[in-house]
């Protein structure tokens, strides 16, 4: 992630005409708690997750969402964002941030917030995220009238001008966004998820489908549709013992699964995140590639050409 945390006060932050010491403090009070944007793609990710529901409903993509729960997403964001931060209310507006009042704005298009008649002159936060392409962007803007177009609409609301979006100081551009496996992976495999019969099985399939990618908690939520739904990832009667038998091993969060998956070559699963592989024992045609030592056993990465075998248990996992 970008993060422009690097400024000398009383010189224009990136963006910035002129200096503002009202942005330079806001900025610098955002960037000094989330350096690396880790927080607040978490909210945004949390406030899609909440939208959609999909433990209950199976919704995972946007457009499945109701106009009116479309419309609430800016608000979600600017709650969720209060909670991981604790924000101050303002009096005007969203935030007192530094003593410094400040609106938070979310828009599907970036830097098209619609901003109200007491925003004007204020300091915004404006919020831009696209789960599909699993991005987001922040940054902050002084709503002055030379930043804004004349026009309104019917609620008094106006818009970023070209000079405006040109002002705009990013906290984080185009960052990364926690991905909804479901978005990413080919119609027919979540076809085939779906078709699935029950939780179970569709929790099954997705693991079997969606290898070597992380796949986070709220996506077999959705795919389980149950309350117990973390029940169905485990060893004890879940996708891990059901798959055991197609050499598909599921790594978790936890330490030693997390060394394990390093070690072969995958991406680490992060907090709330699983990522599943096919396992073979290591034979001369596996060359180099790299092993794990389990049951006795050396086990590599399975090639479409490696015969199906049962993979092995998978360590204790440890600490977190």
């Amino acid at each position: 992630m970008i993060s422009y945390i690097s400024f000398v006060i009383n010189e224009p932050l990136p963006g910035m005409a002129a200096p503002d010491s009202e942005m330079e403090a806001v900025f610098a009070h955002l960037a000094g708690i989330d350096q690396d944007g880790t927080r607040m793609a978490k909210a945004i990710r949390r406030t899609f997750d909440m939208l959609l529901d999909g433990q209950h409903t199976g919704r995972f993509r946007w457009e499945q969402l109701h106009k009116t729960e479309k419309t609430h997403c800016g608000t979600l964001i600017e709650i969720n964002l209060q909670r991981e931060f604790d924000f101050a209310d303002g009096t005007v507006l969203d935030y007192s941030i530094s003593g410094i009042e400040v609106d938070c704005k979310y828009s599907q298009q970036l830097g098209n917030w619609m901003i109200p008649p007491e925003a004007v002159g204020r300091i915004l936060l404006g919020i831009w995220a696209n789960d599909k392409a699993a991005r987001w962007s922040a940054g902050l803007v002084r709503a002055s009238e030379g930043h804004l177009n004349s026009g309104t609409n019917r609620d008094a609301k106006r818009t970023l001008s070209r000079n405006g979006r040109k002002a705009i100081c990013w906290l984080f551009k185009d960052a990364p966004l926690q991905e909804n496996i479901l978005l990413s992976i080919p119609d027919e495999d979540v076809d085939a998820i779906f078709r699935q019969t029950s939780g179970q099985r569709r929790v099954n399939e997705l693991f079997r489908r969606a290898q070597r990618r992380p796949i986070s908690r709220a996506v077999v939520a959705t795919v389980a549709m149950q309350e117990d739904y973390m029940k169905r990832v485990r060893g004890n009667g879940g996708a891990r013992g059901a798959l055991r038998s197609e050499g598909i091993v599921i790594f978790g969060q936890y330490k030693n699964h997390v060394q394990a998956a390093v070690t072969l070559g995958l991406t680490a699963p992060g907090p709330g995140e699983f990522v599943s592989t096919r396992l073979a024992c290591r034979r001369t045609h596996h060359g180099l590639a790299p092993y794990l030592e389990l049951d006795g056993e050396q086990w590599v990465l399975a090639r479409g050409d490696d015969p199906v075998e049962p993979a092995p248990l998978l360590p204790d996992i440890g600490q977190l």
